[in-house]
This record gives C-alpha cells, structure tokens and sequence, in this order.
C-alpha cells in the first residue's frame, strides 16, 4: 500500500492522499482522497496502475463521537499508561471499491470523507472515471444526503422525490406504520399524537 500511495504522490503532484488502516484480521487498508485532488488520483489508478472497475459504491455515516487514545510510555523503569478522551467530529464517507481487471487484482478500497454532517457534506464525482460508479453514487446521495459535484444525473434513485430525509444515517427516525394510515382513527390516532407529541 505504502508503494501505491508513493507511486501516486510521484505521479499527481500535491495528491492528498494517506493510509486509513484496517485492524481486523482482513488487514485491508484503504486510500483516503483529498476531495480536491481526488478525480486526479482516481485518473491516475485507472491509467497508470490498471484499476480500470469500480465494482461498488456505498456511504458511511460518522456521527460525531469520543475516542479514548491509549499511550504507553516507560517512566523509572515502569510502563505508564496515559488515556485521553478525543472529540472526533461527524463526516460522511463515500467507500469506492476497485478491481483491475486487467491485472486481476481487487479490492483497493478508496474512500473520501465530507467535511461534516450538515452544511459541508460535497466530494468530487468519479463518475467521469468510472462510469459504473454513476448509479451508486446516486443511491449514496439519496439514502446519505452526500452531494456529488459535477455528477451528470445526481437525483434520488431509491425514495421518491419529495422524500425529504436520508434513511441510512444513523440519526434517522423511521416512521411508524401508523402514519401511512389513510384515515388515522381511534387507537392509531393516539399512537400518531402521541410520537408527535400532541395530546
């Protein structure tokens, strides 16, 4: 991965790119985009590395959250161990998972992150790269809320039009069946008032 990642800072000047590494048993690292040199970087695996498939395309919802950061350091002799409670803000992320066909290597997982949840949730498309990824970009952007500039067709895919929320983020509250009963009555209607707090 380190050869991969030297390999692209050699040949994008001013990449953003870095290591996000996996601690599970796969070890599957990723590459992480810079969302403004990202259509660059994806340009150059295509054609200078042979990733020439995006197989798949989904999101992930960071909500904001506290890590404990564990550091050990020897004192007189002793291990110490010092823990530091982080505050690490929320993003959403776009994971891109890409095969060579060619070569017949894959997955190398390629994610970017938004800057937030709220106001600042635009990467680039890669759409222009690969051409599989334009649907699923899609469908991020319709269940996630990501936006994807200079995609040539960003519009809900799965939830009609006038569906204002994004289902797949972790703070989203399902409606009750109840609620999509035409004529709410009796104990339907309480159950109704009573999730929107009326009595």
């Amino acid at each position: 991965m380190n050869d991969l990642v030297e390999a692209i800072r050699a040949g994008v000047p001013g990449a953003g790119v870095d290591v996000v590494e996996n601690p599970g048993p796969s070890a599957q690292h990723a590459l992480l985009l810079a969302g403004s040199t990202a259509v660059a970087v994806a340009e150059f695996l295509r054609d200078s590395q042979g990733w020439d498939f995006c197989s798949n395309v989904t999101g992930v919802d960071w909500p904001a959250r506290k890590v404990r950061e564990v550091r050990k350091t020897m004192q007189d002799g002793k291990e110490i161990s010092e823990s530091t409670e982080l505050d690490v803000p929320g993003c959403l992320e776009v994971v891109y998972h890409l095969y060579s066909l060619k070569n017949k290597l894959g997955p190398l997982v390629v994610r970017m992150r938004t800057g937030n949840r709220g106001d600042d949730v635009s990467v680039p498309s890669l759409t222009s790269v690969w051409k599989s990824a334009e649907f699923q970009e899609r469908e991020a952007f319709d269940l996630f809320g990501i936006q994807f500039s200079d995609h040539p067709d960003l519009r809900r895919i799965l939830m009609w039009d006038e569906f204002e929320d994004f289902p797949m983020r972790k703070d989203y509250v399902a409606p009750d069946d109840c609620e999509y009963e035409p004529t709410p009555h009796d104990e339907i209607l309480e159950r109704v008032n009573a999730r929107r707090g009326e009595a």
